[in-house]
């Protein structure tokens, strides 16, 4: 395997990029359409890839996709340099769910539940 760059079902993309973009220092680097309204967006920050699509673009394509409620049954887990840092710029606007912590295998790590409801994960890669 090369890569893993996870394609999340989202309710809407625009949203769901603003987030990213606003409270986790992520950058829209591809969409479709170009502007508007999108039904696909792939977003950056460092070497993390994550890629967002709609219920309705996802099950045009994967039929499965049509009756599964949107948010997570899994954890993203990000490796981010100054974990204690990138906690403090971002924990007022969003949800936490468990705060920064050691945790009993070593890790510094907190984690938070993105406008989906996905759990996301940050761990220090220092």
């Amino acid at each position: 395997m090369e890569s893993l760059s996870p394609n999340l079902m989202v309710g809407n993309v625009n949203k769901t990029v603003m987030f990213y973009e606003e409270h986790l220092g992520f950058k829209l680097t591809m969409s479709v359409p170009d502007e508007g309204e999108f039904d696909w967006a792939m977003v950056t920050n460092g070497n993390a890839v994550v890629m967002f699509q709609t219920q309705e673009s996802l099950a045009s394509e994967l039929p499965r996709f049509a009756n599964i409620p949107v948010g997570g049954t899994f954890t993203l887990y990000f490796r981010v340099k100054n974990v204690e840092g990138y906690y403090q710029r971002i924990s007022a606007g969003v949800e936490i769910i468990k705060p920064l912590e050691q945790t009993f295998y070593g890790a510094m790590e907190f984690t938070i539940a993105d406008c989906n409801g996905y759990i996301l994960t940050f761990a220090g890669a220092d």
